[in-house]
């Protein structure tokens, strides 16, 4: 190989450098250094360090991502799109576990995730980010049905996994037997012997209403997750005409709000026993909420959750299990398959009932003021 020449002065110096500079300095073909990146196997070591060291003696950076993944068509990204801001999907611990499992699940083939959250300013236009995102493909989790996040996403056409969301036509499905699992847990109260349940949702729409539900708001929710919860604690009722069901929403996933929600619903509804939670993490809030009124659990009110957090264990807390990381998992499984021409099949994952110290029979007579 002839020896390198020196490298350029002037006023080409002070531009960026190019491949084509790398090429010329050492006295090799431009696609000779485009293989040092691209196709490395080509080249012997000691030929690719070299090049690596004049590119870095040049001060080239590499091609540039973005006109090297137009050329191949593919950005090595997927867009995960999260209905609600950001920081509201780190404090999450269930969407924490998901999301770190669909990173596993397809970082073997070289892909990464980009997180698409909700703005905390609700005019702000929640669409931009999806219409603007160079991805791959989508995987939508917690978005409202009908909502413009979701349509955003469907406009794409690009290939998509809805995550616990109504299917859709051209998408791939992954959900869980959420109605199941709330099925089997207010059953599980009724058969204790409670009669007069409250239930803390998730939210319901996507104007961070918080309170008491009306039966107007109950047919307009628009979350598949919270319609599905509410209509398998519905069920259970069905065979107990005598017990009531009185529904409070959440204005966020957290203990807080969990914790208020309990204290309202109990200020207003004295007679409640028991109480099931949408999440494990709004079941912590009324674990909180009962300490603060003195209410012994379970003796004087029963609490169950839903998801099985790794610290549900150590809380003594009656919930239902969902595979969290399977899920991700078959999500992640699921957008491969898209990516190579594939049509995966609906994935629903199963749940089940883990009773632990938080439940009990009524201390009270079913209806009895506390």
């Amino acid at each position: 190989m002839p020896p390198a020449k020196p490298v350029p002065t002037g006023p080409r110096a002070a531009s960026r450098p190019t491949l084509r500079d790398v090429a010329r300095t050492l006295g090799v073909s431009v696609a000779t250094v485009s293989n040092a990146y691209n196709r490395p196997d080509q080249l012997s070591e000691d030929l690719r360090d070299r090049i690596l060291a004049a590119a870095r003696d040049l001060g080239y950076q590499g091609p540039d991502p973005l006109a090297r993944s137009l050329r191949r068509g593919r950005t090595g990204v997927l867009g995960v799109v999260y209905d609600a801001p950001l920081d509201y999907a780190f404090a999450d611990p269930a969407a924490a576990l998901f999301l770190g499992s669909v990173t596993r699940a397809v970082q073997d083939r070289d892909l990464n995730v980009l997180l698409l959250a909700a703005p905390h300013d609700p005019q702000a236009d929640a669409t931009l980010a999806v219409r603007n995102a160079s991805v791959d493909g989508f995987i939508v989790y917690c978005a409202a049905e009908g909502s413009p996040l979701l349509r955003a996403v469907l406009d794409r056409a690009l290939p998509t996994v809805l995550v616990d969301q109504d299917p859709q036509a051209g998408s791939a499905h992954v959900g869980i037997d959420d109605a199941g699992g709330a099925r089997a847990a207010a059953a599980h109260l009724l058969d204790l012997g409670h009669r007069q349940l409250g239930v803390l949702c998730l939210e319901l729409a996507d104007d961070r209403h918080r309170g008491a539900v009306s039966p107007a708001r109950e047919t307009r929710v628009a979350y598949r997750t919270t319609a599905q919860r509410i209509r398998g604690y519905r069920a259970a009722m069905a065979a107990h005409p005598d017990a009531t069901l009185h529904l409070m929403e959440a204005g966020q996933n957290t203990p807080a709000d969990g914790e208020a929600l309990t204290l309202d619903l109990l200020r207003a509804h004295p007679e409640v026993t028991g109480v099931v939670c949408m999440s494990d993490v709004l079941a912590q809030g009324a674990l909180r909420a009962a300490a603060t009124l003195g209410l012994r659990v379970p003796g004087d009110l029963s609490v169950i959750g839903y998801d099985d957090l790794p610290s549900s264990g150590a809380l003594n807390l009656t919930t239902v299990w969902q595979p969290t990381p399977d899920k991700g998992a078959a999500v992640g499984a699921a957008i491969l398959a898209l990516l190579d021409g594939q049509e995966p099949a609906p994935v629903t994952l199963p749940t089940r009932l883990v009773v632990r110290g938080s439940t009990a029979p009524p201390s009270l007579p079913a209806g009895s003021p506390a």
